[in-house]
């Protein structure tokens, strides 16, 4: 199972009585069909139900070729639940019994000493990264990490979970010491990469637990401002190729950071810390001619990046000038008749990555249906319990 078997869901009329999950989707599968690819682009349709079933088999019981992503089975969970909530389905999800099982993967100092001992007390990705070498020492390689920890919380918080309840000053004090000399982040405590990915991880947690002390907010800036490269996107790390997840990762982390404000395409150029021009015209640039968007340049458009360039465009205030029309006949191309989204038009076979980051994406485009998304932190909703 990934999380834990939903409710009962409510009676659809492809599904009588009985019918599990797993039985409704062929149902649905079988039933309402995609128009076939010939057909107008202009007459696809986001069909809501079957992504709703295509999410809740997810939940309900993950495909073998998921096996090797068992260590990154807190955030598989966070893109089904995500998805959800933006089908504005988390009505179909026993939400008491996800908060319960996500809470089991934080990881628990015995005292407040054990802080100091160089360990991040977040939470962990799986159960497999919760067992340990050595009850009496540290492990090296078994430890919980950034990246899970902000899946975890923007769980709860989409769930509606009071993030007070949990023990954020282990999570937070811990967390200061992943943060580098240069104002990078690493993930874990030992031996991992340092580059805008974690910064961005770091932000957010600390924009959901309401306390910045986890981390030197001047020193990410820092951090952040040195990897814009010379054509106005973001490397993850400084002097690398821009790409569309590290320019997310930058913009996001600034906002969150109160170094931008939303909509910054209404304030004076000086009062701005990056180079605003040169970074809209370089994710402008990233549409393509079939009307996705590319994550590199001279890289075929995925489904991914009109998420991941097109919440940029978003958060600065330049949306509007993307091709909203070509980019949602794109998206619609990637809709795969099993429910759910795929990388490229021509792939048959869905994943949970490309299918929450399309749903996301056409909720920025407003698609009717879909519920809002709060760009800066990748979630439908903000919990005022804990923010």
């Amino acid at each position: 199972m990934l999380v834990c078997k939903s409710k009962s869901p409510r009676r659809e009329k492809l599904g009588g009585p009985g019918e599990s999950v797993r039985v409704r989707w062929i149902r649905c599968s079988a039933v309402v069909r995609l128009p076939p690819p010939a057909m107008d682009p202009e007459g696809l349709e986001l069909e809501r139900e079957r992504h709703v079933l295509f999410l809740e088999m997810m939940m309900e019981r993950l495909p073998s070729d998921f096996e090797t992503q068992e260590i990154n089975h807190l955030t598989l969970a966070y893109f089904a639940i995500s998805g959800l909530g933006i089908l504005g389905a988390l009505d179909r999800v026993d939400k008491d019994q996800i908060a319960s099982w996500v809470l089991s993967f934080q990881a628990q100092p015995r005292t407040m000493s054990d802080l100091d001992n160089g360990q991040f007390y977040g939470f962990h990705g799986s159960r497999t990264s919760q067992f340990t070498i050595d009850d009496s020492e540290v492990s090296s390689h078994n430890c919980s990490h950034l990246a899970s920890t902000y899946c975890a919380l923007a769980i709860l918080n989409m769930i509606g979970y009071n993030l007070s309840n949990i023990n954020s000053e282990a999570i937070l004090i811990s967390m200061r010491n992943l943060q580098q000399p240069d104002g990078s982040f690493m993930p874990i405590h030992f031996g991992a990469e340092k580059d805008l990915r974690f910064v961005y991880c770091a932000a957010a947690i600390c924009f959901m637990l309401n306390n910045w002390t986890g981390m030197d907010k001047e020193k990410a800036k820092e951090y952040i401002l040195h990897c814009q490269s010379y054509d106005g996107g973001f490397g993850l790390v400084p002097g690398s190729e821009s790409h569309g997840g590290a320019t997310y990762c930058a913009v996001a982390a600034l906002q969150l950071m109160g170094f931008i404000n939303a909509d910054i395409s209404s304030k004076p150029a000086k009062s701005v810390v990056v180079d605003v021009p040169l970074l809209v015209d370089w994710s402008l640039q990233r549409q393509a001619a079939d009307g996705g968007f590319q994550g590199r340049a001279n890289k075929p458009s995925d489904t991914c990046y009109a998420f991941w360039v097109g919440g940029v465009l978003k958060i600065l205030g330049f949306y509007h000038f993307l091709n909203k029309g070509a980019l949602r006949r794109f998206l619609l191309s990637c809709q795969s008749k099993y429910g759910g989204f795929t990388k490229f038009p021509e792939n048959m076979l869905p994943d949970l990555y490309h299918s929450y980051y399309s749903f996301a994406a056409l909720s920025l485009m407003e698609e009717e249906g879909l519920k809002p998304l709060c760009v800066e932190l990748g979630i439908t909703a903000i919990n005022d319990n804990g923010i």
